[in-house]
């Protein structure tokens, strides 16, 4: 049975602040690099994709509809690859089903680097990929629902957890709302580094996710995931 640490009642590393706040660094990084450096666009979630999706089909314009349902496929499949890993056999108390994905978004990232003459299509298809993997495979800080990779249901999470707070119907409602805002600002913090370094490196960019996810792969093997 996995043991609880660092203040963490669930007992999972993958559910504390210290991995979620590294995580929405990494999607505020990949928000930013997709749009100063591939073609303005916010690769992290699909609702603008599968807006214009649905404003191509309605003009009949079928090439640019697919161009828009592209990268919502390759989030279903990033989906489907973390769903079929957690279910997975994993053995061993210091490898766990997250820590393979952190390896693969890493590894997609690495090559969107080393290859930054890859259109901006593929490479927003590929961080669309990251994206939905990770936001699959991280859901939760300490036991409440979170995303690492965009930020309007961690708002609503803690405007919720605000009210109960102030209804006094929830005693663990301060530390959620502090969590969740401070996650939603780790993001902001990761889309400020992510646009000083594209502005200043460009594709090269991408290096700083990659290291970040890297560590939090390092993390998870210290303690239960």
């Amino acid at each position: 049975m996995e043991q609880a640490h660092l203040g963490n009642p669930i007992g999972q590393l993958s559910e504390s602040f210290r991995v979620v706040a590294l995580l929405a660094c990494v999607g505020g990084i990949l928000d930013a690099y997709t749009f100063l450096c591939r073609g303005g666009v916010f690769a992290n979630a699909q609702t603008g994709n599968l807006a214009l999706l649905g404003t191509r089909l309605a003009v009949g314009d079928w090439a640019g509809a697919c161009g828009y349902l592209l990268p919502v496929l390759a989030f279903t499949l990033g989906v489907l690859l973390a769903e079929g890993a957690r279910r997975l056999p994993w053995g061993g108390a210091s490898f766990h089903w997250r820590q393979p994905l952190l390896l693969v978004e890493a590894a997609v990232l690495t090559l969107c680097a080393c290859f930054p003459g890859l259109g901006d299509a593929t490479v927003n298809m590929a961080v669309s990929f990251v994206c939905a993997v990770q936001v699959q495979g991280f859901r939760k800080i300490h036991g409440s629902p979170i995303a690492t990779t965009m930020c309007t249901g961690n708002l609503r999470s803690a405007i919720e957890a605000t009210l109960a707070w102030r209804r006094g119907a929830d005693p663990d409602a301060p530390r959620r709302v502090l969590r969740t805002l401070g996650a939603t600002g780790c993001f902001v913090l990761g889309a400020a580094i992510g646009a000083a370094a594209a502005l200043r490196f460009g594709h090269g960019t991408l290096w700083l996710p990659v290291g970040l996810l890297l560590f939090v792969c390092l993390l998870l093997t210290r303690r239960p995931a």
